[in-house]
């Protein structure tokens, strides 16, 4: 079955949530292979001339607090993208400082930088928010422009990415919208099944770390998830959950020339919940080269 996102046709309703550290391209890529509906790269400066790997099509998500340099960074990557996001829900101690994501509170300035976006693409465009007394405000303009989706992340500026989600103020965005409304904040992956048939789509996005091979039938049960993402059977399209494990990030890794540091970021993320993880992240530690990784990683196995 097809779903729809704007104009963008998708074959599933889960996708992986914008994250700054654990998106990178492999780990993109490997959601993607494990059925990941759509990915989001971390949030993003449009000012930025950092060198960008987006062979997985995501919807790339821009921060700021003004529309400059908008324009010209949308028309370089608009051809190799799926959609775009823009940030309202950071809630980190640079947003507070800088005035941007969550903490990005002047309406003007968030209707204009949305104007702008909208201007610059027609694939979809989704804006990520939390609960706040703006969120209804915030709504209002994403209708009257035209955006494809928002996202509500139901936790205040306070609470950050722990404490429990405000189901009941979601629904209110989700009744408030004539526009689909993605849910954000997922602390268990039971709710999932709940969650899809009062909203249009879901982000995974803190239980995915580490665990790309948690998006393998969530939205079926055709196989039994086990506690390190993988299943005890090949999924409908053939794959295994080492297809989807760490052996194959590091191939990835090495193809895109991920640094050293990230790679060994993401390895002590794959052992999470490993019965032997303590030990690796342990033995990780000690890791200088990418081959002590590897020969470590190895061993699990």
């Amino acid at each position: 079955m097809d779903y729809r996102l704007g104009n963008l046709k998708l074959k599933a309703r889960v996708f992986l949530a914008p994250m700054l550290e654990p998106n990178d391209i492999a780990f993109r890529l490997l959601c993607r292979r494990a059925g990941c509906g759509l990915t989001w790269t971390g949030m993003t400066s449009a000012l930025s001339k950092a060198k960008l790997d987006l062979d997985d099509k995501p919807v790339l998500q821009l921060f700021g607090n003004s529309s400059r340099g908008i324009k010209s960074f949308m028309k370089e990557y608009d051809s190799r993208v799926s959609g775009w996001d823009f940030n309202l829900g950071c809630p980190s101690k640079l947003s507070k400082k800088l005035k941007h994501g969550a903490c990005l509170n002047d309406l003007e300035v968030i209707e204009d930088i949305l104007r702008v976006m909208r201007s610059c693409t027609r694939k979809p465009l989704t804006v990520k928010i939390r609960k706040s007394d703006l969120a209804f405000d915030i709504l209002r303009i994403c209708e009257e422009i035209g955006v494809s989706a928002v996202c509500i992340h139901a936790r205040t500026l306070s609470q950050g990415y722990s404490g429990e989600v405000d189901y009941d103020f979601a629904l209110k965005i989700k009744e408030k919208a004539s526009m689909p409304v993605i849910f954000s904040g997922v602390s268990n992956l039971n709710d999932v099944e709940k969650i899809l048939r009062d909203f249009d789509f879901v982000m995974i996005g803190r239980e995915a770390i580490g665990r790309p091979g948690i998006f393998l039938g969530l939205e079926n049960k055709s196989g039994q998830l086990l506690k390190n993402g993988t299943r005890t059977n090949t999924d409908e399209h053939g794959l295994k959950g080492d297809e989807v494990g760490f052996g194959e990030y590091l191939k990835l890794a090495k193809k895109y020339g991920l640094y050293f540091r990230q790679v060994k970021y993401q390895a002590m993320n794959f052992t999470k919940g490993l019965a032997d993880g303590k030990k690796l992240r342990g033995d990780l530690v000690g890791a200088k080269t990418t081959e002590d990784i590897e020969r470590i990683m190895g061993r699990k196995e």
